[in-house]
C-alpha cells in the first residue's frame, strides 16, 4: 500500500485574500485546532512565520508538518533569474522545513484577488505564446530544483492556468521540473472534469489540493459572472465529501499509480458560516475513510 498524508490549508480558518473572513483568528488557534481535527500537518498562511527558525518550534508545539507553502508567482511578466531571485527566501523556508515542492501559482494580470472583476475577464494566455512561457517557466522549474526545492504548478480561477485546456498546454510545453498542484475544486469550477484530467497528467501530479464544491452555488455563481472571491462568499466550496465532486475513482487512480505525497484539504469559506473545526474535522474525516478505501495507508 501506498501511504499518503493528509494536511489543510489555512484559508478555512483564515483568508488572507479577504481579511474580514478569520482575520483575527490568530494562529494558535487554527494550528491547535487542525491538531485536534487529525491532520498530520498544514500549509502556510500569511499569518505563518517566515523563517524555519520561528517556523519549526511553532509547528512542533503543535505536532505538525510544514506540507508546503503558497507562493504568488510572476513568471509571465519576471525573467528567469528575476523570478528565482524574486521566490527565494520562500524556497529556503521551504527547504529547512523538508517540503519537497513549492505550491507555485503564476498570478501574472490575474483577478483572483479582484472582488468586483466578473470570472469571464479573467487572463488568458493565446495559443502562440504557450511555447515561450512553457520554456520559461522550465527554467524556472529547474534553478527551483538545483536549488532544493521543486515547482509544483497550481492552476487555478482567474489566473493565466485555469482550465483544463489551459492545463493542457502547461504540460504540453513544459518539462519534467514543473510538476503540477492537481485541484478538485479549481477545476470543477473551470467547467473541467477532475477524473479525467487526473488520469492525463497523473505522471506530472506532485501535490494534491482536495476542494470540494457545491453544484448549486457554481451554477448561480457562473449565470450571474460574479468574481472568485464573491463566489467564496457565496458559499461555492467546502471540504471533501461534502459536494459534488466524486472522490473514490480519483483517490484510486492515486493509489493505483503511487501517489505517496500529501493530500490537503481546502475550503474557503466564511468562518461564520461554516464553523472551521467542525468543517476541518468533517474533511479529514471524510478524506481519510475514502483514502483508505481507495488503497492507501494515511500516515
Amino acid at each position: 500500500m501506498t501511504a499518503v498524508k493528509i494536511g489543510i490549508n489555512p484559508t478555512i480558518w483564515s483568508n488572507d485574500d479577504m481579511p474580514q473572513l478569520g482575520g483575527d483568528t490568530p494562529l494558535d488557534v487554527c494550528l491547535a485546532e487542525t491538531r485536534l481535527a487529525g491532520f498530520a500537518g498544514t500549509e502556510m498562511g500569511g499569518k505563518f512565520p517566515k523563517t524555519s527558525a520561528q517556523m519549526r518550534p511553532l509547528l512542533a508545539k503543535h505536532g505538525l508538518e510544514l506540507a508546503s507553502g503558497w507562493f504568488t508567482g510572476k513568471a509571465l511578466v519576471h525573467d528567469v533569474n528575476q523570478e528565482f531571485e524574486a521566490a527565494l527566501v520562500h524556497l529556503q523556508l521551504l527547504k529547512d522545513m523538508g517540503c519537497p515542492y513549492v505550491v507555485y501559482a503564476d498570478t501574472s494580470h490575474g483577478t483572483q484577488g479582484e472582488i468586483s472583476t466578473p470570472i469571464s475577464k479573467g487572463p488568458r494566455l493565446a495559443d502562440d505564446e504557450w511555447k515561450a512561457y512553457g520554456r520559461k517557466l522550465t527554467k524556472i522549474a529547474e534553478k527551483m530544483a538545483d536549488f532544493g526545492v521543486g515547482m509544483a504548478v497550481h492552476h487555478h480561477m482567474a489566473t493565466i492556468i485555469q482550465t483544463d485546456s489551459d492545463i493542457g498546454h502547461l504540460m504540453n510545453h513544459t518539462g519534467e521540473a514543473v510538476g503540477l498542484v492537481y485541484d478538485t475544486g479549481h477545476c470543477a469550477y473551470s467547467g473541467g472534469d477532475p477524473l479525467a484530467l487526473l488520469k492525463k497528467h497523473v505522471a506530472r501530479i506532485q501535490h494534491v489540493h482536495c476542494k470540494d464544491i457545491r453544484r448549486d452555488k457554481l451554477r448561480a455563481c457562473m449565470t450571474a459572472d460574479i468574481s472568485f472571491l464573491r463566489a467564496i462568499l457565496s458559499g461555492v466550496f467546502t471540504v471533501p465529501g461534502d459536494g459534488a465532486v466524486d472522490y473514490p475513482p480519483i483517490l484510486e487512480v492515486l493509489a493505483r499509480h503511487g501517489y505517496s505525497g500529501w493530500l490537503i484539504v481546502e475550503a474557503e469559506q466564511d468562518p461564520k458560516v461554516a464553523q472551521p473545526l467542525t468543517y476541518a474535522k468533517m474533511g479529514y474525516e471524510n478524506l481519510a475513510r475514502m483514502a483508505r478505501e481507495a488503497g492507501f495507508t494515511v500516515l
